[in-house]
């Protein structure tokens, strides 16, 4: 076995240095090349920021780690989530290409850079070309490559290379280069605007990601920090699996990482252990942190790299009581609560269907359990089959219900291991195509010894948030139970992502169940319940006296 086989990534690269620069005339090249690319920071650093002294830590190595690794070709595809201030444009934007121009001989290098905003862009590719036309960086690598055109917009060079700055959506979408950053694609006060973020989204999927010389060999960046569930980040997460992933939360979450975790394609691992660890304490101290962790969706999407606070936004996970056993209470009644979809393309919302039952526990007291929940995307027949034999008395599958059952029937989300009691109540959003469903519901499943159903107007209750806002009371009062099953942990997750989040059909079914109960007088907070016990002892009756 070759020496060379026990060597780590780290090393090699060392290697790799010392047989691509040119022979060393000059001690000072020796010191802006030794140690790649975190050395070529340290030692330009006083041009770009020569009033600021730098501080250095880990996440500042950890950046410069992954984008040596897309130079020497062991990644093409990089995610990275940093807090802001982790100086991801100036390392990304600048000093990256100035130092595979230079120390790493590649001035045919290519670059497209986009963001929210071309000022952004242009304003780095400023700084790129103060750097360059620097005297310290002119004596060492003006011999590799020569200035042509310096301009905010286009920095040009005579081996055929040039950086190119552009914004998401902007000219720049005719560019083709070796390397492709996108630094910041949502602007954080529009993160909230449903219609703003699907397009750049969109932009992403279709334009930008296209805008590759070499499909295999050329690189893209994106950086960024998180503003939504569904964001640049969550696509890139949930749907391109070739993106190696840096996230760096400014406190340690050990829940951020399953069991097992070794790192990342690069091998990456985040070296603090300890639950709360500051991620660069040197630099951001935590007494001057304190006024953003008071800003829970800032600080979970800014600083922690995830949309939705620990534990949950509005309706936090241990909000949820657990219920204990493997059978469920005597309920007193069964209420299910259907959320249907516009269509059934993947593209929009899926159908959700939710069952409770409503129990009293020891004192008396009313409480909630959710028995079952089911989402997918069926045409509206299959939807009206499969949700009326859930609830239906009726447990025969018959040839239709098995059909439909087929159709979403996978992982956990099997419609064979439901706990099934006959539902008294179906409540059915009266919108999309809830109508429709509803009196199919009733033309097929209304006789007899079934369940009734009811048109809810979510309206009544307010908008989607103020809906999950109105339930809170009740899972503060510790009245809402789930069981210990997969199904179970998925409505909770949901619920848990709101108000960052752009799947809305399971918490649309729970919020408009518990806002029913609590409307009819079914669910009882502590307080009241123990306003009707005292009235109900106050006017009781007096016997009539036997003579």
């Amino acid at each position: 076995m070759s020496h060379l086989d026990s060597l780590s990534l780290r090393e090699l690269r060392q290697l790799a240095y010392a047989k691509m620069r040119l022979p060393i005339v000059e001690e000072q090249e020796r010191q802006a090349c030794r140690g790649g690319l975190i050395h070529f920071v340290r030692y330009f650093w006083h041009i770009l920021e020569p009033k600021t002294k730098l501080v250095e830590g880990y996440p500042l190595e950890a950046i410069c780690e992954h984008l040596e690794a897309i130079t020497f070709g062991e990644i093409t595809r990089g995610l990275f989530n940093v807090p802001p201030g982790f100086m991801k444009s100036l390392l990304t934007d600048v000093l990256w290409p100035a130092w595979e121009w230079g120390p790493m001989n590649m001035p045919h290098l290519r670059y497209v850079t986009f963001s929210y905003s071309v000022g952004l862009t242009q304003r780095d590719n400023g700084r790129f070309r103060d750097l360059l036309m620097s005297v310290e960086y002119q004596r060492l690598w003006s011999k590799r490559f020569g200035l042509r055109k310096v301009g905010e917009e286009r920095v040009t060079n005579d081996k055929t290379g040039w950086k190119f700055a552009s914004s998401v959506g902007g000219v720049g979408t005719g560019e083709r280069g070796d390397r492709v950053i996108l630094d910041d694609p949502h602007n954080v006060k529009e993160s909230e605007s449903d219609v703003v973020r699907t397009e750049t989204v969109r932009w992403f999927r279709e334009s930008m990601s296209n805008r590759l010389n070499d499909i295999e060999k050329s690189a893209v960046v994106v950086i960024m920090q998180r503003v939504h569930e569904e964001d640049v980040s969550g696509i890139i997460l949930s749907e391109y699996k070739d993106y190696c992933h840096l996230m760096i939360p400014m406190r340690f979450d050990p829940t951020r990482y399953p069991v097992g975790y070794n790192g990342n394609d690069i091998g990456w691992l985040d070296p603090r252990t300890n639950d709360g660890d500051y991620a660069w304490p040197e630099r951001f101290p935590p007494t001057a942190l304190a006024q953003f962790e008071r800003q829970p969706y800032m600080w979970a999407g800014q600083y922690q790299q995830s949309p939705t606070p620990r534990g949950g936004g509005i309706i936090k996970e241990e909000s949820w009581q657990l219920w204990p056993g493997e059978s469920y209470p005597q309920c007193e009644l069964v209420l299910g609560s259907l959320d249907t979809a516009s269509t059934e393309k993947e593209q929009n919302d899926a159908s959700a269907l939710t069952i409770w039952g409503i129990f009293r526990d020891g004192q008396g007291s009313p409480k909630a359990i959710l028995l079952y929940a089911w989402e997918g995307r069926l045409e509206i027949n299959d939807l009206t089959i499969l949700v009326g034999l859930l609830c239906s008395v009726e447990k025969r599958p018959d040839a239709e219900y098995q059909r439909a059952l087929a159709l979403y029937n996978r992982g956990d989300d099997q419609v064979d291991s439901l706990y099934r009691v006959p539902v008294d109540r179906l409540l059915v959003e009266n919108k999309n195509n809830g109508i429709s469903v509803a009196h199919e519901l009733i033309r097929l499943f209304g006789h007899s010894g079934n369940f009734a159903v009811e048109l809810i107007d979510p309206k009544i209750f307010g908008d989607k948030v103020a809906r999950i806002i109105a339930c809170e009371p009740m899972f503060a009062d510790e009245m809402v139970y789930a069981p210990d099953r997969a199904f179970a942990e998925r409505v909770i997750n949901n619920v848990a992502a709101v108000p960052k989040t752009s799947k809305w059909d399971t918490p649309d079914s729970v919020s408009q169940a518990l806002l029913y109960m609590r409307k009819t007088g079914l669910l009882l907070r502590k307080d009241e319940q123990a306003r009707v016990t005292h009235d109900e002892l106050l006017f009781k009756s007096q016997p009539a006296p036997l003579y």
